[in-house]
């Protein structure tokens, strides 16, 4: 019995160790390791997110690039501008200003100017290219272009003594903080029709020779220099060594314009701001300060109107 039993005991042992198996251990660790975060939507191949976002950028790619508006670009800048209209344009080419390019509409009613323009340019060796009226319309910026537009390099400043250069005698309208280049623009051509040396504008905080400036001049700008000061006072104070005398206009004025004895010299006219005036320092700086006579009723002068009315006296004066 004994015997048997250990037999038996024997034959389950052996049938244990016949059954055994290795054990998994460390081999399925790989697959119990995490695949990181879960894709997103859009990111998964049959996911309906993913299959949209494929369709919306194909779409996109069909579409038409939109093309950034030019903005008006200030001929003080190193980028090229424009002259637009008829008369300005003729001006411009008439006087043999600085130009690149004349766009003209293909479908223009050409008249007398249109054909001295064409003419002008072809003469002066320009590209002459005819254009939409879409076209014109933006590269203007919705300024009226009467169907034409040149391309011209940027406005080239006079150095400030470059001014006291001009036939004696020295005549310089200087324009203390002017803001609208409509009034610069007048004030050049005014300076042009009285003989006046050259025009002094601010380099900062000032209204700039911009196409709106040159437009209202009337081709006049190309006539007449125009110089930057860094330091209004101090290029008055240097005009002054160079023997000018500085002439302020204000509504208070210490006596009237055409009383003035400083007239028939070497002269600068200084017109104030829109509204404000000669600022404290330039008025300090000028040698006399002159009003113009006018009826109680009116309030002031344009800006541009008083330089005009103080040109012509000065004028006259010589």
């Amino acid at each position: 019995m004994a015997g048997n039993s250990k037999r038996r005991g024997a034959t389950r042992n052996a049938g244990s160790k016949k059954g055994a198996s290795v054990g998994t251990g460390g081999h399925g660790r790989k697959a119990l390791e995490g695949k990181g975060p879960t894709p997103k939507a859009e990111d998964r191949p049959y996911h309906k997110a993913h299959k949209a976002k494929v369709r919306a950028e194909k779409e996109a790619s069909k579409r038409p690039q939109k093309v950034a508006r030019a903005t008006p670009r200030d001929r003080t800048s190193a980028a090229s501008d424009l002259v637009v209209g008829r008369n300005s344009v003729l001006e411009a080419l008439r006087e043999g200003m600085k130009a690149t390019q004349l766009s003209v509409f293909n479908r223009i009613d050409a008249d007398d100017r249109v054909t001295e323009i064409v003419s002008l340019a072809v003469e002066q060796g320009l590209t002459v290219r005819e254009v939409t009226k879409a076209t014109l319309d933006t590269i203007s910026d919705g300024s009226p272009h009467q169907g034409v537009a040149l391309e011209v390099p940027p406005y080239e400043y006079a150095h400030p003594q470059d001014l006291l250069e001009a036939p004696s005698p020295v005549r310089i309208v200087a324009l203390d903080g002017i803001q609208d280049p409509r009034n610069l623009g007048a004030i050049v051509r005014s300076a042009a029709a009285f003989g006046a040396s050259g025009a002094l504008i601010p380099e900062r905080r000032a209204a700039g020779m911009t196409v709106a400036a040159w437009k209202v001049s009337a081709g006049a700008a190309s006539r007449l220099p125009v110089a930057r000061a860094t330091n209004m006072v101090r290029t008055l104070e240097e005009y002054k060594k160079a023997g000018c005398f500085v002439l302020g206009l204000a509504g208070d004025g210490e006596v009237d314009l055409h009383e003035s004895s400083l007239l028939d010299g070497p002269l600068v006219i200084v017109v104030g701001a829109e509204g404000q005036g000669l600022s404290r320092l330039v008025r300090e700086t000028c040698d006399q300060v002159v009003s113009i006579p006018i009826a109680a009723s009116t309030e002031s002068l344009n800006a541009s109107v008083a330089a005009s009315i103080a040109l012509y006296e000065a004028s006259k004066a010589v």
